[in-house]
């Protein structure tokens, strides 16, 4: 049953909403899907899943009239398959918006049209459903005759049959549409047929691999044997140690001094270690980045130029200045092709994934589609505009990303602020976790660290380096011990001390280690920090949509609370490596929905910037 039907404005306003359709809705379904889907430029997809707070679970459904600016949106339960949903929607936006004036904010009148419209939709899917169902019950007869008088020997072959010929089945699934007694006696003798298949599948594969396995022993015995006796008289030939090569001497060239840069060592074995915080000088976080002139507009003019000379070419001279004078009725999906894929191929080049490319182009063709061209605008130059327009809006945060403004806040509530940095091996949490802290020192904030990886060997060492150049300090617990607890009590250990900011480092893992992803949310549930940064790479393309994802689904299966903790914020790091493949930034915010509070783009502590976000699209769409 349809739940709910609703026509509103892209600026928000509820023009008409059934009042027959069902009880209230549970949860905001609708609210959602502006907000998740909508808004975050996913419109391009079929249908929206809601799950709301109990049993319910509704599936959403809509359309756009882009000319005028209308969202039409149906919401069913989504155990129930409404085939009739899509065509429902294109009968009421098409009789809608014969009737549709911007000054008029009631439509009580559209309710009779809509009953109207729901009846037709009906009928018209029983009307496909009707044949299906008579051919369904015709092979339902079949199937039982010959279930009845085949015996135990004629199982495959009636198997066989159902595999070749069971189209009724396939099209009653389409259709949404069961017998239940069929399925049940042909899904049962299928599940036997296929059990004993299998059965005797296994035992003639079993004692084919036995014998294998058995030959294949011996020979590594052998081989194994082989080996060792080769390898002990290597070492018994050959006790001497290894020559190591000494360095040229030249007769009239000075000594030259060692090339060794470490950190001198005391006598009680303690390093040395200089203290580099005055000297590294202002932040780049505190630095206005300059965009560049406008010369990079008029290279993509031309760019956007030379790509819609064929397309001039194939028009012919005469029809394609007249469409521009006159401008085009209505832009088609077939018109904006040849741009969108273009486009594409642009953005897969600035290394955006595969994926998000594609939903994007989607989400553009679904805003573009039915509009009018102006006059003296190419179809090209509009599918810019509008792609431009579509990541400003995802790349723009939706919420505050002031860290320092968050920090005085939580200092008024006498406790630590509490950062945890997560993410694969080798992106650099560690080197980035002390630009954020040498950041944060320069606005008088008392930063503590938490050597929370206590898997990496090395790890600790690491963090106490950086405490030590930045004169702050430092709570570890030493290796093998639960990162949980020793967060735990590095943020009471700060709460005593009065510590403003506590940056808790955690062990890199891959995204598919459950061992480690289970060992990670229990860190997160049970310290709920105030933010959660995953650090990743700029040097990504595809599989930057695989860790964050993933990452994120990891942390909402292990949490054992009902609303869990995802990932809050992005840390771009080697920034200055990519040049103009720029597309991780767009790749990583886009499947999170969460903005890039960080970029690491350098190696010393004062490269940490924020994500231009003109400079992002601008290299995106150069």
């Amino acid at each position: 049953m349809l739940e709910q039907l609703l026509i509103f404005t892209r600026g928000g306003l509820i023009l008409w909403t059934c009042k027959e359709l069902g009880n209230a809705l549970k949860g905001s379904p609708i609210d959602t899907l502006i907000r998740s889907c909508l808004l975050e430029e996913r419109s391009g997809a079929a249908s929206y899943n809601y799950d709301a707070p109990g049993a319910a679970s509704y599936t959403l459904k809509w359309t756009f009239h882009n000319e005028l600016g209308l969202v039409f949106v149906a919401v069913y339960q989504r155990i129930l398959h409404l085939l009739y949903v899509d065509e429902l929607l294109e009968m009421v936006k098409r009789e809608f918006s014969e009737i549709y004036d911007p000054k008029r904010v009631e439509y009580f009148d559209f309710d009779e049209t809509f009953r109207q419209l729901r009846k037709e939709a009906r009928a018209e899917e029983l009307r496909k459903v009707k044949p299906m169902g008579n051919d369904g019950r015709k092979q339902q007869v079949v199937k039982k005759g010959s279930g009845g008088f085949d015996g135990g020997n004629k199982k495959n072959k009636s198997d066989a049959k159902e595999a070749d010929g069971d189209d009724g089945k396939g099209r009653k699934l389409e259709n949404g549409h069961s017998n239940g007694n069929h399925n049940v006696v042909g899904e049962g003798n299928r599940g036997m047929g296929l059990a004993n298949g299998k059965e005797n599948a296994r035992s003639n594969n079993g004692a084919f691999d036995v014998s294998k396995l058995q030959k294949l022993k011996s020979k590594g015995v052998k081989k194994t044997t082989d080996t060792s006796v080769v390898v002990s008289k290597d070492s018994k030939a050959d006790p001497k140690k290894k020559i190591t090569k000494k360095n040229r001497v030249w007769d009239d060239s000075p000594k030259v001094a060692k090339l060794d840069f470490t950190d001198p060592v005391e006598e009680n074995g303690n390093e040395n270690i200089q203290v580099v915080a005055a000297d590294q000088g202002e932040s780049m976080m505190d630095k206005e980045e300059i965009i560049s002139s406008d010369s990079e507009e008029d290279e993509e003019d031309e760019e956007v130029g030379k790509d819609s000379k064929p397309d001039a070419k194939k028009k012919g001279w005469f029809s394609s200045m007249f469409q521009s004078i006159a401008g085009k009725a209505n832009l088609e999906k077939a018109d904006l092709e040849p741009a969108l894929k273009a486009l594409k191929d642009r953005l897969m080049t600035k290394n955006v994934a595969e994926e998000i490319a594609e939903k994007l182009c989607e989400s553009v063709a679904a805003s573009l589609e039915g509009k009018k061209l102006a006059s003296f605008t190419r179809i090209s130059s509009t599918v810019q505009a509008a792609m431009e327009e579509a990541l400003v809006r995802i790349l723009t945060p939706r919420r505050s990303i002031d860290i320092l403004r968050d920090v005085h806040a939580a200092r008024e509530q006498r406790k630590p602020y509490v950062v945890v940095f997560v993410g694969v091996n080798g992106v650099g949490k560690s080197t980035n976790l002390a630009k954020v802290a040498y950041w944060l020192l320069q606005h008088k904030v008392s930063v503590m660290m938490a050597a929370c990886d206590t898997f990496r060997s090395g790890a600790v060492e690491q963090l106490r380096t950086h405490a030590r150049r930045l004169q702050i300090p430092i709570f570890e617990k030493g290796y093998e011990k639960d990162p949980a607890v020793v967060a735990k009590e590095a943020i009471q250990e700060a709460t005593r001390n009065g510590s403003d900011v506590v940056l808790v480092d955690t062990a890199g893992r891959m995204q598919d280690n459950e061992p480690l992803m289970r060992a990670l949310s229990k860190l997160i549930n049970l310290n709920n920090p105030d933010l959660v940064l995953f650090v990743g790479e700029a040097l990504v393309g595809n599989d930057a949509v695989d860790q964050l994802s993933k990452f994120n689904q990891k942390l909402a299966d292990l949490s054992t609370s009902p609303n869990p903790r995802l990932i809050d914020g992005i840390l771009l790091t080697k920034f200055d490596t990519i040049d103009d493949k720029v597309g991780a930034a767009l790749s990583m915010v886009y499947i999170s929905g969460s903005p890039v509070m960080f970029v690491g783009c350098g190696q010393s502590y004062t490269d940490l910037k924020k994500l231009n976000v003109k400079a992002i699209i601008k290299t995106l769409l150069k």
